[in-house]
């Protein structure tokens, strides 16, 4: 297998994080780094915590991509808020979502809803958008009974060991997000775009490069085309990041997919994923993505009070089936513009 590029492609301001900091990560095969604080600190001096440590923090997102700090005892959402906000920076308004998340106060939001019992597949926070998160803070305030788990893989070594002509076609095409907003799955249009006005949903989507239709019964399909392959905007490392495999037909249960196609049409699924000339996905293709992901995955169990940061654009993220009351909060900072990104497909 294909290794992933060496770190010191990262900057110089990177590869150096603060030593006590650097020094201080527990790193292990299989996990994403864990800095452990030795004493939880008081709520209210979280901010300064954050501010303090904020560049180590930085330099190390940039050299590992992922962060989980454990032992600060961040149990609510106001504590992940004055933690995030000078780490991650401004937060980034969600359009265009598939699934619903709870407000819980700030910056901070739910996890997505999804049934426990399915897995979230591996993906980058909006990268369908023009505009996306390059930093997440995720907090976990109370662990799930079993299961899970936020998964994390390296965004390059995806890159680097799925099969050439894949990263080739997709490179050169690009690939294509379908939508249709109703009310039987999903969201409706005017949840995911925040407005109940046509007029300000299509301002939106001509603005973004999606084509849309509205059908008869009231309800909005779109289409948009994007880049599968793009550069990190401070590395210039080439990653892949997308959604193509998570929204996928080829990623639901089968039986689920099946009863879906039968009760809104091949064309009507609430999101599946092309290749950029529209060609649709050979279920073979999917698989491979995925197992990609799974053989780069990263995994240590939530505890309480823990906190993951993450760079969404080097890290893609998934969730594992659970049971319990998980409780998860997140946070989307510092925005980060296509554009930046050296996009073959806009």
């Amino acid at each position: 297998m294909t290794q992933p590029p060496a770190t010191d492609a990262v900057p110089q301001s990177a590869d150096a994080p603060a030593p006590d900091l650097e020094a201080a990560l527990e790193l292990a095969p299989g996990k994403p780094p864990v800095l452990h604080v030795d004493e939880a600190v008081p709520a209210a001096d979280l901010g300064d915590w954050a501010a303090e440590h904020g560049p180590a923090l930085e330099a190390a997102l940039l050299r590992h991509g992922a962060v989980l700090v454990r032992g600060l005892g961040v149990r609510d959402a106001a504590a992940l808020g004055r933690l995030a906000a000078p780490v991650t920076g401004p937060a980034v308004p969600e359009r265009e979502a598939f699934a619903r998340r709870r407000p819980l106060g700030g910056p901070v939001f739910s996890s997505l809803e999804w049934p426990p019992d399915q897995p979230m597949c591996m993906h980058h926070e909006l990268s369908y958008a023009l505009e996306f998160p390059r930093l997440l803070a995720i907090g976990c305030f109370t662990p799930p009974t079993t299961g899970g788990v936020t998964g994390l893989a390296d965004a390059r070594r995806v890159l680097a060991d799925l099969p050439a002509p894949v990263v080739e076609r997709f490179t050169a095409q690009g690939w294509q997000l379908t939508r249709s907003y109703n009310s039987v799955v999903g969201l409706g249009w005017t949840e995911a775009f925040g407005t109940e006005d046509r007029a300000e949903a299509e301002a939106y989507c001509t603005a973004n490069g999606i084509d849309f239709t509205w059908q008869p019964d009231g309800s909005l399909r779109t289409r948009q085309r994007r880049s599968a392959v793009i550069s990190h905007p401070l590395t210039g490392e080439r990653v892949w990041f997308n959604q193509i495999a998570f929204l996928s037909e080829w990623t639901m249960e089968p039986a689920i997919r099946d009863y879906l196609v039968r009760q809104l049409g091949q064309d009507a699924l609430a999101f599946n994923t092309r290749y950029g000339d529209g060609t649709p996905l050979e279920p073979e293709t999917v698989a491979t993505v995925n197992e990609v992901y799974e053989a780069a995955t990263l995994r240590e169990p939530w505890q309480a009070g823990d906190v993951l940061l993450v760079d969404n654009i080097r890290m893609a993220h998934s969730r594992e089936p659970f049971t319990g009351p998980r409780e998860v909060g997140m946070v989307l900072g510092t925005p980060v513009r296509l554009a930046d990104c050296s996009p073959t497909h806009s």
